[in-house]
């Protein structure tokens, strides 16, 4: 499909039509987000490239790039690294226990960019399975974050749930000794319908201290439930493979929003979706930067005649600090 330009614009200046767009607050970068970054950053910054980090820093194409462009080299796998005395990165989506045991033995000097939100589920696992309880995973197959879950304990000490199918469908060896744990950017609303169910058919089942969804995620899911019952459609600014930006599109659309699409970039609209619209709810997944929002709302105005008003819903002021070897100018030395 062709995308016009604004020049190729066929309304007159003048002429656009009137375009509300509310723009949900919180979203975008979440702090596990802008540690990983940094993280890739600060070690470009201090050692030079390149800088070898092992899958997507986070799942999104243009922060992927724009770190290759400084010399990141992205690998899927430590094997397709050279012996090297270059810094080695794991991703904010944490790894298996024989990751970092594999950079060990290989000498690498490696950094882990783990979020920490995620390395608390983790320990969690971990806890639970030192007690003797056998461990359900809740999370979506496949994805980097249960595969790093999944890979701190051996084979079959977790057994991972996706629907409430699966949870319905579970049988514990010892429903006396169980424990459940889940992915950090899940939805919401669909983890509660399954932990409800595991709860009710195992009453001694041992959740988390605290909910393992990321304050994150479920602010920006929140902030998208209050927006889309109120705009013609929806855009959700992120990349495919990003576990949260998919949740948020799935929320817009069962909070009323029948037009709902997650896009990467503004050259990824279909304006025959989003023509003749009168309102527009946008939000961005917590691994898409602001440039690619202002980008959106940019192509927009060439088309409406737009007014922004931000909706907020919640105040984020979480920091996490690098991995300790990139901390303080000590680093450099």
């Amino acid at each position: 499909m062709t995308v016009l330009s604004p020049q190729q614009n066929p309304s007159p200046e003048g002429a656009k039509p009137a375009l509300r767009v509310l723009l949900c607050q919180p979203r975008g970068f979440c702090a596990g987000v802008v540690r990983a970054i940094d993280t890739v950053e600060r070690a470009l910054e201090i050692y030079g490239p390149p800088v070898y980090v092992r899958h997507e820093i986070v799942h999104n194409r243009y922060v992927v790039e724009s770190l290759r462009a400084k010399g990141a080299i992205f690998v899927e796998d430590l094997s397709e690294i050279p012996e090297t005395k270059a810094p080695v990165v794991f991703s904010a989506h944490g790894v298996p226990k024989e990751v970092p045991e594999d950079a060990k033995s290989r000498n690498f000097f490696a950094l882990d960019a783990t979020c920490p939100l995620v390395t608390k589920v983790h320990r969690e696992a971990e806890i639970h399975f030192r007690r003797g309880r056998e461990i359900v995973l809740i999370g979506h197959a496949g994805h980097p974050e249960v595969i790093g879950t999944m890979g701190q304990l051996p084979a079959g000490a977790v057994r991972l749930i996706e629907t409430v199918t699966d949870a319905a469908a579970f049988t514990p060896k010892d429903a006396a000794a169980l424990a459940y744990v889940t992915q950090t950017t899940l939805s919401v609303d669909d983890t509660s319908e399954i932990v409800a169910l595991l709860k009710r058919r195992f009453p001694a089942i041992i959740g988390p201290h605290k909910e393992d969804i990321c304050y994150a995620t479920t602010n920006r899911q929140e902030a998208v439930k209050r927006v889309a019952p109120r705009v013609d459609a929806m855009i959700v600014v992120g990349a495919p493979n990003s576990s949260n930006s998919q949740r948020l599109r799935e929320v817009a659309e069962r909070s009323g929003c029948t037009k709902a699409a997650l896009v990467q970039r503004a050259s990824d609209i279909d304006w025959n979706v989003f023509s003749g619209i009168g309102s527009l709810g946008i939000t961005a997944g917590a691994s898409a930067p602001e440039v690619l929002v202002e980008e959106i709302i940019d192509a927009f105005a060439a088309r409406y005649s737009v007014n922004v008003e931000i909706v907020r819903d919640a105040e984020e002021d979480v920091f996490f600090p690098l991995p300790r070897q990139l901390r303080g100018t000590e680093a450099a030395e």
